[in-house]
């Protein structure tokens, strides 16, 4: 291999005071150039906030009635011709509408696969929630023609070829399915390549949701599986009982990760029969959980504070509200409630878009949704979704940006 020769000389005053007047020499070149209009946009630009916009206004082309599950999935175009982003299986939309007085935001996994924006459409699917407030308005009231506000498509329950294992078992409840059809559309269409068996856990076959999709994906496309598990009726055909550790394994091929969506009483059971694997924490991926709707059944949830209201005040740039709030209730709803748009998406504790500053008072967070960086548990910022009020509260909340 040649040598290369290079003299490298001593740097002398000269140099020195051709470096300190280089500002002044560019900034005379800049002037002297001649200045030209710039007429329309770049088109770098163009693609930057088609590819990832700050929102998008979705409308609704179509109705499809889930009836046997008290679901509905409901298709969207975005309105007034913009393009719908290319998205990753798995990811969700936070849906914003107003509801009486109340500006709120509800996220929905997108049960629609990433080559469906090639055709300018994008789904979610709803499942009926008699505890709920977003789920019931919506499945009431939005129909075809109406216009919905929606962030773009956001989370991080994707698969990573550089994390995960090829084979993914994929543990399903209700509505939980959603993420993992957009995945075996993904594989189906050549988006993304894994082999991806589906347990989907329901109470009787009548009520399992999406489940003609889920069979034609499965018989068009031979890396995706599903077993479906009913706990409260026994059929030929279908596993019985609970979506077990010992299940999984039954079905669980080579190396594999294992990725969890459902209720909240499914993530308990499953907090005892995962460790049973014997898997490293990376190859256990969990969708964000909503957080309790029991949450004073916590056992670290402080006595003193449960069956409580407390006076809330929130300061929102120049504006100051004043409200109440009870101990079971996340301080976010409250906020909503007290009609004060503020900024969410997930509402799981794990984005941190609702990001407020608790300038007195105390709360509780329960670990399952704990997702603050130490400098924001350090200086009070809590995120009002997952924290619930155990004293009054003073909390600088930031404008709505969705």
């Amino acid at each position: 291999m040649p040598r290369l020769n290079v003299k490298i000389g001593l740097i002398g005053p000269l140099d020195m005071l051709k470096f300190k007047n280089m500002g002044k020499v560019r900034e005379e070149a800049i002037q002297a150039a001649p200045a030209k209009e710039v007429n329309g946009t770049f088109k770098i630009n163009e693609n930057a906030k088609a590819l990832h916009p700050d929102h998008l206004d979705l409308e609704v082309i179509e109705v499809v009635d889930h009836k046997e599950a008290h679901a509905k999935s409901y298709i969207f175009k975005e309105h007034e011709g913009r393009v719908i982003p290319f998205f990753r299986a798995g990811q969700y939309l936070s849906l914003k509408f107003k509801v009486g007085d109340s500006y709120i935001t509800r996220p929905y996994s997108i049960s629609s696969g990433p080559a469906f924006t090639k055709q300018g459409k994008i789904a979610v699917t709803i499942q009926e929630n008699p505890k709920g407030f977003g789920a019931p308005y919506l499945l009431e009231n939005l129909k075809v023609g109406d216009v919905i506000e929606s962030s773009a498509p956001e989370g991080n329950f994707v698969y990573e070829e550089i994390r995960d294992k090829k084979n993914v078992i994929a543990l399903a409840g209700g509505s939980g399915i959603t993420p993992f059809l957009s995945m075996a559309y993904a594989i189906r269409d050549g988006v993304q390549d894994f082999n991806l068996t589906i347990l989907f856990g329901s109470r009787y076959e009548k009520s399992i949701i999406l489940k003609d999709e889920l069979d034609a994906v499965a018989k068009a496309c031979d890396k995706v599986k599903v077993v479906y598990v009913l706990s409260d009726e026994e059929k030929e055909g279908y596993e019985h009982g609970f979506i077990t550790a010992d299940l999984i394994k039954k079905y669980a091929e080579g190396e594999y990760s294992v990725f969890v969506c459902g209720p909240e009483a499914m993530y308990n059971f499953l907090d005892t029969e995962l460790p049973k694997l014997g898997l490293p924490k990376r190859l256990i991926r969990k969708e964000i959980r909503g957080v309790s709707k029991d949450i004073e059944k916590d056992s670290e949830f402080p006595k003193a504070a449960q069956g409580k209201q407390f006076n809330i005040k929130v300061v929102q740039g120049a504006n100051t509200y004043e409200f109440k709030a009870a101990s079971n209730e996340p301080v976010l709803v409250a906020i909503e409630r007290a009609g004060i748009v503020a900024p969410s998406k997930c509402r799981g504790g794990e984005c941190g878009w609702c990001r407020s500053k608790l300038v007195s008072g105390t709360v509780y967070c329960p670990k399952a949704n704990e997702f603050r960086r130490w400098a924001d548990v350090e200086n009070n910022y809590i995120h009002p979704c997952s924290s619930f009020p155990t004293s009054d509260l003073v909390i600088e909340v930031p404008g709505e940006f969705l």
